[in-house]
């Protein structure tokens, strides 16, 4: 998702779009295990930073999705490998977990750990942009402020405990060099449960050393250190717009708080939360001048960190859920449970309720959930009409309006087939023999990863066989 912000990518859960990596505890292969069940811890706080413009109005939206098609289909799988001596599991056809698209390319992240990187000008794949035989990649980063793609990967030479981070220009990608990157902190020993965190709201890399419990923050232009954090009672750091939450050790029946300017690491207030004690804490999150608070069987605390005044929603109204999106722009968030959606504000009110966007994944698998850098709409792999036959078996792509919860198109197995008499643009310029082997029905089968291309007016989805596929019109 471009814009979003807070990215933490997660160890043993797969990498999701809000990224926070963590290392591995245990050494091992990556071939097994679904990499979904944690998506919660991966995506509980996920932040977008948006564009001022709001350029398309609802009309618009339901225009630009008229009359979109499955166009290409691009397979991530080489039973070969991507170079000779490569990890017996990477030859294995696994599927999608997370795709990237910038500057013309696709990037589709296998959950084997093998990621390619295809051409939407002449469809054909560009690379694999795991450069040694016993690289398993475990997560994707399109750095917009030097147009770079970030690859956070384990290798077999350390038990696949350790993560390294490896910044590569597009345009090297481009030429088929994605060997010619450089390796990110390799001051930092980023073994389990240490992590690293790209925050593109404020445009800062959060990296935790567990070795020595050090934090640091770079700057994600240039990479240069900016501050450390060495605190030995910080259990959590939360991202926001300007600021860091600093959670720390709980001291008898109150959580003590720090809020720290993001550009130098200043402390600029201190506090205690009380805590109902004996209670766990389902969750605190910061935004701007918003904490948030839920405890177990409690109600919603919303405290306003500037004159402490509190609201609270009680805990019939406001459940746990198993993940936040952030919106700033509009100052609202989204909160995911038992696939469904909705839209809050700050004074904890339900704004929306979606009136057709029941999600395909019970476990809120995000990466399966694509919000417009406007802010204004949500696009996700949702549970098709029972009333459409096509679709038995396989979803639907539904696109919704984030503020009036109205669905405004939906790709489902009846209105997207490609069209034969028609080539994509960039299909014309080289050959019209569509590479595409899947029906749509097919193409809508048990989707893993979903990602919409503002600039192309695109969407990627890929599938549990390592395919990718392009929706287009």
């Amino acid at each position: 998702m471009d814009g979003g912000g807070g990215r933490r990518i997660t160890a043993s859960p797969r990498p999701c779009n809000g990224k926070r990596v963590v290392a591995r505890k245990r050494g091992g292969g990556f071939g097994g295990g679904d990499g979904f069940l944690n998506s919660v811890k991966k995506l509980q706080r996920r932040e977008i930073c948006s564009k001022r413009d709001r350029t398309f109005t609802m009309t618009d939206a339901q225009e630009r999705f008229r009359n979109i098609r499955l166009q290409e289909e691009y397979d991530t799988h080489d039973p070969k490998g991507h170079c000779t001596m490569v990890l017996p599991f990477l030859r294995k056809r696994s599927k999608i977990i997370e795709i990237v698209a910038a500057r013309d390319m696709v990037f589709a992240l296998a959950q084997s750990g093998v990621c390619a990187a295809f051409s939407r000008e002449t469809n054909q794949r560009i690379c694999f942009l795991n450069v040694t035989p016993d690289e398993v990649i475990r997560s994707l980063f399109y750095n917009k402020n030097n147009d770079s793609l970030i690859t956070v990967s384990v290798y077999a030479s350390d038990n696949f405990s350790s993560l390294k981070c490896r910044s590569t220009r597009i345009e090297y990608i481009q030429r088929g060099q994605p060997d010619a990157g450089f390796a990110l902190f390799e001051s930092e020993s980023l073994k389990w449960p240490g992590f690293v965190e790209f925050d593109d709201v404020n445009s800062k890399v959060l990296t935790y050393s567990a070795q020595d419990s050090i934090y640091k923050v770079f700057d994600l232009k240039n990479y240069t250190m900016l501050y450390s954090i060495a605190n030995k009672n910080v259990q959590e750091i939360k991202i926001s717009p300007g600021i860091m939450l600093l959670i720390l050790t709980k001291s008898g029946g109150c959580v003590p708080l720090e809020i720290l300017s993001i550009e130098d690491g200043t402390v600029l207030k201190s506090f205690n939360h009380l805590l109902h004690r004996n209670k766990k804490v389902d969750f605190i999150e910061q935004f701007n001048e918003k904490l948030l608070v839920k405890q177990e069987n409690e109600n919603l605390q919303i405290l306003d960190v500037r004159d402490f005044q509190l609201i609270e929603v009680s805990r019939t109204e406001f459940m746990t859920p198993s993940a936040f999106i952030f919106l700033y722009e509009n100052q609202l968030f989204l909160t995911f449970r038992n696939r469904t959606v909705a839209v809050w504000n700050f004074r904890g009110e339900l704004v929306t309720s979606f009136e057709d966007h029941l999600l395909w994944h019970p476990d809120c698998n995000t990466n399966n959930i694509h919000i417009t850098s406007d802010q204004d709409l949500i696009i996700s792999y949702c549970k098709a009409d029972s009333d459409d036959p096509l679709s038995e078996g396989n979803g639907s792509i539904n696109i919704s309006n984030i503020l009036t919860g109205k669905c405004l198109a939906k790709i489902k197995a009846g209105n997207s087939f490609p069209n034969e008499n028609e080539c994509s643009q960039s299909s014309k310029k080289h050959m019209c023999a569509s590479t595409v082997r899947s029906t749509a029905a097919e193409a809508l089968e048990d989707i893993t990863a979903l990602f919409y291309d503002e600039e192309r007016n695109e969407i990627y989805t890929g599938n549990r066989l390592g395919l990718v596929h392009v929706w287009s019109n």
